[in-house]
């Protein structure tokens, strides 16, 4: 059932006459409607790993003038973290990556990386980066603190824009994960947390959108 927050209209599945809903799912996170046409179309979106148990997760939105695959290319280089993003992230090593030629979107890589949380202070980790489909790039963290978390980079085309360049709009979901006892307090003031997560994520995305724009603009000119 969807139900309109401004008008109080309810649409069931089967619509009403001049209003066809699209299929939608609800993952918990994020809610996806299908655009018939742009390929075989699927009951439920392809979704990465999700961390079993309690999270708090946030959603955040940047749009740039760009295609979708410059921002999987952005996310898909694991050096760029330390070089685009030092107040985030240091002492990044690739341990393990595929071919540069690799065809297959399901390749994954393995980098270790420090989250700086100060001047002094950081949280070393290693995240697993992969491909559920061609226009969705997964970061797990698989040891440290916080495994089991969760950075899905969704890249969404919608068209051109005035200009006739196209947009992309990337959609992130953070699903934060820990084992801590202590996480079921985090959880309590979750209200006060999204905000700070969807800033941070869009902190990063300022300069990663950059990126992308900046790759777009030399293909287009090729």
């Amino acid at each position: 059932m969807l139900v309109c927050r401004w008008h109080g209209m309810t649409l069931g599945p089967g619509g009403r006459p001049g209003w066809q809903p699209f299929p939608a799912h609800d993952d918990g996170v994020l809610a996806w409607v299908r655009l018939d046409g742009a390929g075989a179309p699927t009951e439920a979106p392809a979704l990465g790993p999700r961390p079993a148990g309690p999270v708090v997760a946030a959603v955040a939105t940047v749009v740039g003038r760009c295609e979708p695959a410059d921002v999987v290319a952005n996310r898909l280089d694991p050096w760029h973290g330390a070089w685009f993003h030092p107040y985030s992230f240091t002492a990044l090593r690739v341990v393990s990556a595929p071919p540069p030629d690799a065809p297959d979107p399901e390749d994954r890589f393995l980098v270790e990386v420090t989250f700086t949380l100060g001047r002094r202070f950081g949280v070393p980790v290693r995240a697993e980066f992969s491909c559920p489909d061609a226009r969705t790039v997964t970061m797990e963290i698989v040891g440290g603190e916080g495994a089991g978390s969760v950075v899905e980079t969704h890249a969404t085309p919608l068209g051109p824009g005035p200009d006739g360049r196209p947009r992309t709009a990337v959609i992130e979901a953070v699903v934060a994960h820990s084992d801590r006892p202590g996480f079921g307090h985090v959880r309590r003031v979750a209200g006060v947390l999204r905000p700070l997560m969807r800033g941070a994520a869009r902190r990063l995305w300022r300069d990663d959108i950059a990126y992308a724009e900046r790759r777009y603009a030399l293909r287009s000119r090729t």
